[in-house]
């Protein structure tokens, strides 16, 4: 494995870079260092999918043996996009000895500052619990970039291809929840089946959730845990009244107001270490959008490495829409052309990103996760 290093990189590393072979893209990588909120930061972009991986708060240590933190980087960063453990085990076979060498050429070099302007940008994604920087580097690998004069691509799907040309094989496998997800309307059914990977965390339901509902993320939002408990219509009252378990919260201002029920920040924090358990999904707490999602069951041949939308019904009403009786009211104007409302609130809902519900678009929009 080539790691192509800045002048920068180099210093901090007290090496001379060593003579560079003709090597497969694949296993070349070019390198820099950045500083970011005084601490430093490594950016790994792959030659051929441009994919690229962040760490840091790297220290002087981690420097001393980073032939050996950065093959465990690249496998971390693939084992969190799904991939199969053959898989990566295939890759860092063809790649075991680690060469820094000087940059390629100025087109690596200007592909490699780009991916190093997005990590910059993001800045509200860096995390200090790990130097691996698992969200930022699946955002910065999500990005659609210029590759060549009339080419783009998206990094982390060409990584699958390029994975799947090498192993020869499917490179996802793994354990998925089937979710029923109902917006709690009482005239309008409204309801959304979804397929999520086993290690989902509560942040990536919610943006899921936002996608499948076509929210806008324009509010807070928390989700409550009750006791697992099937839903029984016949016993609605008695079921609404449970209290309970935990609150996970989207915003640490939420510690400020006490509730009386124990409170929990959502990041990071697994669906599947919580259940069983039935989940209430709230968003927007003016309008109150409670969303009721039940754990209908779990598969393990699912091979995709973000969510599915399966199937569902209805269209989510417009944002700001003053709740569920704001709702009734918009669906009579919508119907009555006639209505001096109609075009306004027709225009409105529109500038709101009120649509129909699309399946296609919907699943199109999930492989972004």
């Amino acid at each position: 494995m080539f790691i192509q290093c800045t002048k920068k990189l180099l210093t901090e590393l007290k090496i001379q870079p060593g003579q560079k072979a003709e090597e497969d893209p694949l296993f070349s990588w070019h390198a820099n260092l950045l500083n970011v909120n005084r601490r430093k930061t490594l950016v790994l972009v792959n030659d051929r999918n441009r994919y690229a991986i962040v760490l840091h708060g790297l220290k002087a240590k981690d420097f001393k043996k980073l032939d050996e933190l950065i093959p465990e980087a690249i496998a971390h960063a693939y084992r969190e996009e799904g991939i199969k453990e053959e898989v990566i085990e295939t890759y860092l076979a063809h790649s075991k000895e680690v060469t820094f060498s000087k940059t390629k050429d100025r087109t690596t070099v200007a592909r490699l500052n780009k991916a190093c302007e997005y990590v910059s940008h993001f800045l509200g994604d860096f995390t200090g619990d790990s130097i691996h920087q698992r969200a930022l580097t699946k955002k910065v690998s999500r990005v659609l970039m210029g590759h060549g004069k009339r080419d783009y691509i998206v990094p982390n799907e060409e990584l699958y291809r390029n994975l799947e040309e090498l192993a020869g094989q499917t490179i996802f496998h793994s354990e998925a929840f089937i979710l029923h997800v109902a917006l709690d309307i009482n005239t309008h059914p409204v309801w959304r089946r979804i397929a999520i990977p086993k290690g989902l965390t509560f942040p990536e339901l919610h943006k899921t959730l936002q996608i499948a509902f076509n929210w806008q993320e324009a509010h807070l939002h928390e989700f409550l845990l009750f006791p697992s408990k099937p839903f029984d219509p016949d016993r609605a009252k008695e079921m609404e009244n449970r209290k309970p378990i935990l609150n996970l919260v989207s915003h640490e201002e939420a510690f400020g107001y006490d509730s009386g029920i124990p409170m929990k920040l959502d990041k990071g924090e697994k669906i599947a270490d919580y259940l069983p358990a039935e989940i209430r999904y709230i968003y927007d707490f003016g309008d109150d959008w409670q969303h009721r999602i039940t754990i209908e069951k779990m598969v393990d041949d699912y091979t995709y490495n973000h969510p599915v939308c399966l199937e569902g019904e209805g269209n989510t009403p417009p944002e700001n829409i003053g709740g569920e009786g704001g709702y009734e009211m918009f669906l009579d104007v919508m119907a009555d052309p006639a209505h001096p409302d109609h075009n306004h609130l027709k225009s409105w809902s529109e500038s709101q990103g009120y649509k129909n519900f699309n399946l296609d678009l919907v699943n199109y929009s999930l492989k972004s996760l």
